[in-house]
């Protein structure tokens, strides 16, 4: 099965690459008794970037999986739209 990002793979993986180097960067910065401000200041770095990871899987999700679904119409189409308005609500909540 292909799904939406599968032509993006290796840039979605690179990103998450960077993502995993900033969540170690933190933990090395707590190891390290770094400032609380100066932490924070990275954790919402890192935030940043699962947010714009997650809203570019989002739009590739909408664009292939649930266009698709809809073009091809039936239960499946409503539930590809049931299941992407459930995954924005969780982005929005978090």
């Amino acid at each position: 099965m292909t799904h939406g990002y599968t032509h993006a793979k290796d840039e979605h993986l690179r990103r998450l690459r960077r993502i995993e180097g900033q969540v170690r960067g933190l933990q090395r910065m707590v190891e390290e008794d770094k400032y609380c401000i100066d932490i924070l200041t990275q954790v919402s770095a890192a935030t940043r970037a699962l947010q714009s990871f997650s809203l570019a899987l989002l739009e590739e999700h909408l664009a292939g999986c649930v266009v698709d679904a809809a073009q091809r119409g039936g239960p499946d189409a409503d539930a590809k739209v049931r299941e992407a308005s459930e995954a924005i609500a969780r982005l929005v909540r978090s």
